[in-house]
């Protein structure tokens, strides 16, 4: 299969055709699973964060697999076509996710077949895509709900982020060539820079393994507050309603005299301290913006603090556009326990 590629020569210019809708990207080697059966639906429902069983042909939607204390495991799209589901992972997470489904059929009537080979996804902010894989009459196309909200969910953020009419196309793998090819090419570096801009979290780049959907602000479009139980609903639960997210994801704005970007992992400062409150978890070059990044930090780092980053190369200055907010969580308005009447309020 045909290698992904960072860019065609200028990421500047890719990311303009990426906006004005004349440019396709190729995601690469993605984890691709099909899961059929009468069941799938309620199956899938019963696991991940999100309303899945009334899901309708051609619907598409996003879902987290949690562990029992909330953090995230997996990141998943889903597109049903009515007799199955198709579920689209980061390929290094697609052995974990096989083994896991696998692991939890039971008795259920589900049958879970892994088609990473056969197919290649191939993203658009607005490209047509031709010669999209259709199963049961349907185009098996997974539309980003980001940054909306869906039903059941929940936004923290009140800042407005660019555009991300973001869908994830599923062609036939002796197809791609000819995919690619029906319109002009961009690469993974454009696509990662629009993605910053849009303050669109990623699995591979955001979480790590205390991450929680409400840092990310990922209860707007992955998680279902009221559905049914699932492995981590009730971490979900308390910090929305009870407490607050420990980190916070924030947009920034770098100081580009440096002529350089930070690295994922560089540590972030609150600017005159040393105190690290928190890192870089994605940086890129905006054909409009310049040079920006997204960072996850501590929520007690304040919100109008300027900041510093030090990595290998040296020193940037940053300010912030908030996502996540420090008052993020709290939904619930509820009286303290009173400890001396015995817990009654």
């Amino acid at each position: 299969m045909i290698a992904a590629s960072q860019h065609f020569g200028n990421p500047l210019v890719e990311q303009r055709k990426l906006v004005e809708g004349t440019a396709l990207v190729y995601l690469g080697a993605c984890g691709i699973i099909e899961v059929s059966g009468q069941d799938r639906l309620d199956w899938l429902h019963s696991l991940l964060s999100q309303n899945i069983k009334n899901l309708k042909p051609g619907q598409s939607c996003e879902a987290l697999l949690l562990d029992p204390q909330g953090h995230i495991e997996q990141a998943i799209h889903l597109v049903d076509d009515g007799v199955s589901i198709w579920l689209i992972v980061e390929f290094e997470k697609r052995e974990s996710l096989l083994a896991w489904l696998n692991k939890m059929v039971f008795r259920m009537r589900v049958e879970v077949i892994d088609r990473s080979a056969q197919f290649a996804v191939v993203a658009s902010l607005g490209c047509p895509v031709p010669k999209v894989v259709e199963s049961n009459a349907v185009p098996l196309v997974w539309a980003d709900p980001w940054p909306g909200v869906v039903s059941g969910g929940a936004r923290y953020s009140m800042a407005r982020p660019a555009k991300w009419p973001l869908t994830e196309s599923l062609v036939a793998a002796q197809d791609l060539e000819f995919v690619l090819n029906s319109a002009e090419k961009a690469g993974l570096m454009a696509l990662e820079a629009l993605r910053i801009e849009a303050h669109r979290p990623r699995i591979s780049n955001e979480v790590d393994e205390r991450s929680l959907p409400h840092e990310l602000d990922w209860l707007s479009t992955a998680v279902h507050l009221s559905k049914g139980c699932y492995r981590g609903q009730e971490t979900v639960a308390k910090v929305h309603n009870l407490g607050h997210p420990p980190r916070r994801l924030t947009f920034l704005h770098l100081d580009g005299s440096g002529h350089f970007l930070p690295e994922v992992g560089d540590e972030v400062f609150v600017a005159g301290t040393d105190v690290v409150r928190g890192k870089i978890t994605t940086a890129g070059q905006h054909y409009e913006m310049g040079p920006i990044a997204l960072a996850l930090l501590s929520r007690s780092t304040p919100e109008d603090a300027e900041l510093l980053i030090r990595g290998h190369s040296g020193e940037i200055a940053a300010t912030q556009e908030v996502i996540v907010p420090q008052s993020a969580g709290k939904a619930a308005d509820l009286p303290k326990r009173n400890l001396l009447m015995g817990g009654r309020h």
